[in-house]
């Protein structure tokens, strides 16, 4: 079945199945593609491949694990004009998504406080599985939110007018349409903007504690010792339920267009039907309320570190998207073409040069932000021009799960996760016992392997390795 091209690739080819359309590759070393053959990550590499209207191949990043029709770490493009777009491949958390901050603070002052910073943190920011926000808004003020994302938390004093130059299209994904948005997906979500949710996401205080890229770790605005904040969320309740209308919805257009797929998790539609254009812009709406909910939970990190720590100057390094469809220009097999590139729990990396980047990051290239388990390290990258020519521009987004929350329950308590995290000299907050186990370093695969997987193929260079010193998670 599999073809290993080198250390780092290896190809499913279409003749592999009858019904696929084109090639599946899969990054990994030969140790992750153990793990990732025990479950069914290559079977949905293969179902993929077999929707209609894709182009060049479908691909499994090496944080790969097996997701709801596409696998987590899932990459696929489809041709604009004659393509598809599936619900599935972009998932329920719609950009989900990490922000990395940088602080000026000495860092010692923050070791000596950190205790202090994190249980201000863990009351400052709402958390956990069904939490409401600090706010409740107006339908208004959320429709607002769909429409302008991170530019509305900005406008109404969330945040610096200089954040929305350091996320992934501004904070804004203009073709967003609230009206497109269900009344469910909103009741949903007009009390949890500027809520962490639960699960995988997280707000940790780290450390810089190696620069392997100067140029771009200064371009950056990174150096060795520096304290950074990294924020995982996304759209919680109302992209959950955007997703939940659409595959509602793209089941029943399937019927309409007479499309059949290997999986009925990958339901999809013509990009250009009515399903598909109400799923685009609702998706975007979607996304959009992500950037605010993180824009308002950086407001959040600011003031505690201004209250606790004294006037403190933070900065937006980047923000990128994990669970999105986007319309690019890509070159498949040396020609120039326009898709809708599906990045399931895997996140771009332009390379230098790409007009998408802001001015001051240009001649660098993306940061690419790689946050490990609980307890290890985590990677900001850049991109490369390789990773444009085989994967769209894309990167892993993660370390990957590679053990079941329940297996992971089983296996290990609250206790002896907080005391091993003590031993380390990590600081850790939950709002449940139960979470807090579901997220021990050991469910996740080796985030060190997985960066040196995508450098080794070359689809990004590594330019800092961030440790953590205190986690709060939902």
């Amino acid at each position: 079945m599999i073809q290993s091209i080198d250390a780092y690739r290896h190809r499913i080819p279409r003749s592999h199945k009858p019904g696929m359309r084109i090639d599946g590759c899969i990054y990994a070393d030969r140790t992750m593609l153990e793990q990732i053959e025990a479950d069914q990550t290559l079977e949905q590499v293969v179902n993929v491949a077999m929707l209609p209207g894709l182009v060049g191949t479908s691909l499994a990043m090496p944080d790969a694990h097996q997701g709801y029709g596409f696998c987590i770490g899932g990459v696929a493009a489809s041709d604009f004009d004659s393509g598809i777009v599936s619900a599935g491949g972009v998932g329920f958390d719609i950009n989900c998504g990490v922000r990395l901050l940088a602080c000026e603070t000495d860092p010692r002052d923050v070791r000596s406080r950190l205790e202090v910073l994190l249980s201000s943190l863990f009351r400052d920011i709402p958390c956990g599985t069904g939490r409401k926000g600090r706010l409740v808004l107006s339908a208004k003020e959320l429709d607002g939110v769909l429409r302008d994302g991170a530019r509305w938390a900005v406008e109404y004093g969330y945040g610096e007018e200089a954040d929305l130059a350091r996320i992934e299209d501004q904070g804004t994904l203009s073709q967003a349409r609230p009206e497109s948005v269900s009344k469910r997906a909103k009741d949903r979500g007009h009390e949890q903007v500027g809520t962490l949710g639960s699960g995988n996401h997280f707000v940790e205080i780290q450390a810089v504690d190696t620069i392997y890229d100067e140029p771009a770790a200064s371009a950056f605005g990174l150096h060795k010792d520096q304290i950074t904040i990294l924020i995982h969320s996304g759209s919680r309740g109302l992209g959950h339920q955007v997703c939940t209308d659409s595959l509602d919805a793209m089941q029943r257009g399937m019927r309409k267009h007479g499309i059949t797929v290997a999986d009925r998790q990958l339901a999809c539609v013509p990009i250009h039907s009515e399903e598909g254009r109400a799923y685009l812009q609702a998706m975007a709406a979607a996304a959009n309320f992500a950037f605010a909910n993180r824009q308002m939970m950086t407001h959040w990190v600011r003031e505690v570190f201004d209250r606790e720590m004294g006037r403190q100057s933070i900065r937006l390094v980047y923000d990128v998207c994990h669970n999105i469809a986007k319309v690019e220009e890509h070159t498949v097999e040396g020609k120039a073409r326009t898709v809708l590139v599906h990045r399931k729990g895997a996140t771009r990396a332009f390379p230098a040069g790409h007009p998408a980047l802001p001015e001051d990051l240009r001649t660098i290239g993306q940061p690419v932000l790689v946050p490990g388990s609980m307890g290890t390290a985590s990677y900001v990258l850049v991109g490369t021009d390789r990773a444009m020519n085989e994967t769209f521009g894309s990167s892993c987004h993660g370390a990957g799960r590679a053990m079941s929350r329940t297996r992971v329950r089983s296996e290990i308590s609250a206790e002896e996760l907080l005391s091993q995290m003590k031993a380390l000299g990590i600081q850790v907050r939950g709002q449940s016992k139960a979470g807090l186990t579901e997220e021990s370093p050991q469910a996740y695969k080796d985030v060190e392997r997985v960066v040196d997987v995508m450098t080794g193929a070359g689809l990004a260079r590594k330019v800092a390795r961030l440790v953590p010193l205190a986690v709060m998670k939902g």
